[in-house]
């Protein structure tokens, strides 16, 4: 009889891919994989350590999976960030986790597994700093028209605030070739869009080639006949070059789309995160792109409360949030991550006082954000279908990426489904999402 694992996997997107690629591993080794981890014999909990609050979801995750051994459940497993950085903490304090596997241990899943069944206990903590496991199985768990490609592992970046590098090790892009063979693969099984993803996607090719090979590697994917769409995340703005610019507005098939974290507009603040840039080198290469692409949407991610934060570098960057007007932003409340050199740092910000922030810069964004829907209105966007409900299909325009920007809903002539690309010209507006009809001689 087989045995059957059922997988929950945390954070973010980069992890989702090597909980895909272990879920691969386990199907070859003839593991049935179940949706529902109430009926399966293993649980596996692919853990994120990023920000303390994604600690806590994790070990919150890990204790509901323990009481499944109460019933048919025989063996849980802890992957993932949490797993490398806290292994000996895990192996203290929840003795009901049976096998451990960190991140660059993804490939003995299945012997993990097999060792576990035998009432071993199992850790399989590599160095952070291994090459990444190449040619492994995948099955994809996303949606069939849409995949991520993680493109590079790890991080020199070394932003005072942040725990990745002592997780996932430096940075390590992966060899060219690897990654275009898999998208060709996931293009040939039905895959319209891809998404690089990476710590730092601009930088991907550095440490192998000895220069940067983004443009190189976008132009390599475009020339895959069935992708409809090539989306970049994670594009750090001080090695946003010219080159890679260009290609992003030459190559019809890149989405006028790029994830930009620049995380403050404060230069004092900046450089106590480490940051290579300044305020005005961010504003200035914001204006550059939407003057080179005009209809690019640009989304960034922004750090309130960071250590030392005054009023006055909070004020501060309010003014470069309006200034910048980015498309979409996602707001976080700093968070002191054991070991980084921020957490050393004097002058922490009170809990309350980062609340406050958190929500006066949202309200700013709200702002931001329904003045540019004002401004789609009779705009006829390409979209993908992505389901229907409340009888309206809804789906995105390569304005909006999977999972963490709004949606556009919309009416329909003729009977669509999940992975059908349509025009749409929107018709109305809300603080995030779209909404229009299709154009009516569209087929």
């Amino acid at each position: 009889m087989s045995i059957k694992v059922g997988f929950v996997s945390l954070g973010c997107n980069k992890n989702l891919c090597d909980t895909e690629n272990m879920i691969g591993i386990l199907a070859e080794r003839n593991f049935e994989i179940t949706n529902n981890p109430e009926e399966a014999d293993v649980c596996v909990v692919n853990t994120c350590g990023f920000i303390e609050s994604a600690k806590q979801e994790s070990i919150d995750t890990l204790l509901e999976m323990a009481k499944l051994k109460e019933g048919k459940c025989k063996l849980l497993v802890a992957c993932g960030c949490l797993a490398q950085r806290y292994s000996a903490e895990i192996q203290e304090s929840l003795p009901e986790v049976d096998v451990i596997i960190g991140t660059t241990a993804i490939d003995d899943i299945a012997t993990g597994i097999e060792e576990g069944l035998k009432n071993k206990k199992v850790v399989s903590i590599k160095d952070i700093d291994l090459d990444i496991p190449e040619n492994l199985p995948r099955v994809i768990t996303t949606p069939s028209y849409v995949a991520y490609i993680k493109i590079a592992e790890g991080c020199d970046n070394r932003c005072t605030y942040c725990a990745i590098p002592y997780i996932r090790g430096k940075y390590r892009s992966r060899p060219m070739e690897n990654i275009i063979n898999e998208a060709i693969e996931l293009a040939e099984n039905g895959v319209r869009e891809i998404i690089l993803v990476a710590q730092d996607t601009t930088r991907y090719g550095i440490d192998l080639y000895g220069e940067k090979k983004l443009s190189q590697l976008l132009k390599e994917l475009c020339a895959i006949k069935e992708l409809e769409w090539v989306r970049v995340h994670y594009c750090y703005p001080e090695e946003l070059d010219d080159a890679l610019i260009q290609t992003i507005k030459e190559e019809e098939k890149i989405v006028k789309y790029l994830d930009i974290p620049v995380q403050h507009g404060c230069d004092t603040v900046l450089k106590r995160m480490g940051r290579k840039t300044n305020g005005k080198s961010i504003l200035n290469l914001v204006e550059k792109l939407r003057r080179e692409i005009p209809k690019i949407v640009l989304r960034t991610s922004i750090i309130v409360g960071f250590p030392g934060e005054t009023e006055e570098e909070f004020i501060e960057l309010l003014e470069f949030l309006d200034k910048a007007k980015f498309d979409r932003a996602g707001v976080f409340e700093y968070s002191c991550e054991e070991g980084t050199p921020a957490a050393k740092l004097n002058n922490q910000v009170d809990e309350e006082t980062k609340h406050i922030r958190y929500e006066k810069a949202t309200e700013l964004l709200q702002e931001i954000s329904f003045k540019r829907n004002e401004k789609m209105i009779g705009k006829t966007l390409k979209v993908i279908c992505e389901g229907f409900e409340d009888n309206l299909y809804y789906g995105r325009s390569g304005g909006e990426s999977i999972e963490i920007d709004p949606k556009i809903y919309f009416g329909a002539h003729r009977e669509l489904n999940a992975g059908d690309f349509t025009e749409v010209v929107i018709k109305s507006y809300d603080m995030y999402d779209l909404y229009g009809e299709e154009e009516e001689d569209f087929e």
